[in-house]
């Protein structure tokens, strides 16, 4: 991997390979000494070129939860790294991840979401069934040289479920994703998330990078200060505290303040402890998620440019009615918090591209350890030799 990086290395800038030094040595460095990335690892959009032709593809990547499509032949329309993806669900409740790309001449089958047996492209009429993506019809194609319909359908890309939630593997030559989630599956056990409601999601794009998004939710120091009305009162940055990951994941628990009430309802296989923090976690590269007691709340997140970032973000959990109450108030507090991680994310991204930055030392394990985690994943996917 690292020679052939090496190699597409050399008709790229050299400050890719800068970058990917700089990567290397946070990764060999021990905790304690750890400083942040330079800002280039952020703004340059020779490393996008990188993370989107070498890291994306040969992942596993969250495309959403699968109670976004509860039903036979919804389907919803995504795109990852300009793959353009169809995602339905089939008449057994199975998901499958298609190529959203006709197979006449490559316009795309469908746009949005919605409900169908078949989706016919709109520039020809190529008609294919949402159940197994097979052409089902063209209109005058019949007796063409090299017109099978057999042979005409629209290429699947290999995903998995973890947790109700889907991933896909865009070249086909990831190990398997369970296996890898072994750790988090004990950290989450009792949570039950597959039992948890699908209870709202919604498409957004912020002005930063995806790494900015992804490393703010996964670290604690922020918490008081970025958040002093909303989230400090119930898991201020003191109570924070950093769990083993391992090369798939990562995470640390938010403890909640002991003035602050249970967050319920909540499943009863959680013990006393359980119900006292919140999980906070990442499954590499762009996965992160919040299990508290009573919710859960997802961000998928996908680059779209060096300086933006679309995310596909929902909540779940153990209430089965999006408008109780309970409910309600929890949405309302998710809006209110990523409100203001999007205001800070913004004005980050701005500030890395200064000339005058020099990255500082990362805070304590329990409150940038998970930073550190994310450098090492990175190093070891797209990092050089130190030296």
């Amino acid at each position: 991997m690292d020679s052939r990086i090496d190699a597409l290395d050399s008709g790229r800038s050299g400050i890719v390979a800068r970058i990917r030094g700089e990567l290397a040595r946070r990764a060999a460095a021990p905790s304690g000494q750890a400083t942040a990335m330079i800002g280039d690892y952020y703004t340059a959009p020779e490393f996008l070129e990188l993370e989107r032709t070498e890291l994306f593809p040969r992942d596993w990547v969250c495309l959403g939860h699968e109670g976004e499509l509860p039903g036979p032949g919804d389907y919803l329309t995504t795109e990852l790294c300009g793959e353009p993806l169809l995602v339905a669900r089939s008449a057994a409740g199975g998901l499958k991840v298609f190529s959203n790309v006709c197979r006449h001449r490559g316009n795309l089958v469908a746009e949005g979401s919605g409900t169908a047996k078949f989706l016919s492209c709109g520039y020809h009429g190529w008609t294919y069934a949402t159940e197994d993506g097979a052409l089902v019809g063209a209109p005058l194609m019949k007796g063409r040289p090299g017109y099978d319909p057999a042979c005409l359908g629209l290429p699947t890309f290999r995903s998995e479920l973890w947790n109700g939630f889907l991933f896909v593997n865009l070249d086909g030559r990831a190990e398997p994703l369970a296996p890898r989630l072994a750790g988090m599956d004990a950290l989450v056990a009792n949570y039950r998330m597959t039992e948890r409601h699908h209870l709202f999601s919604r498409e957004e794009r912020w002005a930063t990078n995806w790494k900015c998004l992804a490393e703010n939710f996964l670290e604690g120091y922020h918490l008081s200060v970025t958040h002093r009305t909303t989230l400090h009162p119930i898991t201020p940055t003191r109570l924070c505290e950093k769990i083993p990951g391992s090369e798939a994941f990562t995470g640390y628990k938010s403890h909640y303040d002991p003035a602050w009430p249970e967050r319920g309802p909540f499943p009863p296989s959680l013990s006393e402890a359980e119900r006292r923090y919140s999980l906070l976690l990442c499954v590499f590269p762009s996965f992160v998620l919040s299990v508290a007691p009573h919710f859960t709340l997802y961000l998928c997140l996908r680059p779209t440019a060096v300086g933006e970032v679309a995310l596909r973000w929902g909540l779940v959990g153990v209430p089965d009615d999006p408008e109780a109450p309970v409910v309600r108030d929890y949405l309302a507090l998710c809006e209110a918090f990523n409100a203001e991680d999007r205001a800070k994310l913004e004005t980050l991204y701005r500030g890395l591209g200064s000339r005058t930055y020099r990255p500082g030392p990362l805070a304590a394990d329990d409150y940038e350890g998970t930073v550190l985690d994310c450098y090492r994943y990175m190093a070891a996917r797209l990092g050089r030799a130190a030296g």
